[in-house]
């Protein structure tokens, strides 16, 4: 039987080991990374360029925080599922980010089965 098939992702936060530890996990699990960021402003340009199924988005970034970033995918697609990626999960910010339109949150520092979870859970929430 086949496996479904994983949506692609964009990586976006601005910390290079960040984003390495994070394409590690996603790909630990089969997914595919099609493109990654340092900020919010090249996040949009890989949304509007590949359509990724599931983004994974650092709140605090040069350029456009990803709490800005999000408003900008969300108009690039409904559909994607963006989730927030942040050492800073306050009851505010994570309130911001899910009115704005994020599936989700995940608290740095990262844990591998924390983030499979999270992305598991949005994806069944989705669809």
């Amino acid at each position: 039987m086949n496996k479904p098939l994983k949506p692609s992702v964009v990586v976006a936060d601005d910390d290079h080991m960040m984003r390495e530890m994070l394409k590690l996990i996603l790909h630990s699990d089969d997914y595919q990374v099609v493109g990654e960021a340092s900020n919010g402003e090249d996040a949009i340009t890989l949304c509007e360029k590949h359509k990724p199924g599931l983004v994974l988005l650092d709140i605090n970034m040069p350029k456009m925080d990803g709490l800005q970033a999000l408003e900008q995918i969300r108009k690039i697609s409904t559909a994607t599922i963006v989730l927030m990626v942040s050492a800073e999960a306050t009851m505010d910010r994570v309130r911001e980010a899910i009115l704005l339109g994020a599936s989700g949150f995940v608290v740095k520092p990262l844990n591998q089965a924390s983030v499979l979870d999270r992305i598991t859970m949005a994806l069944k929430k989705k669809g």
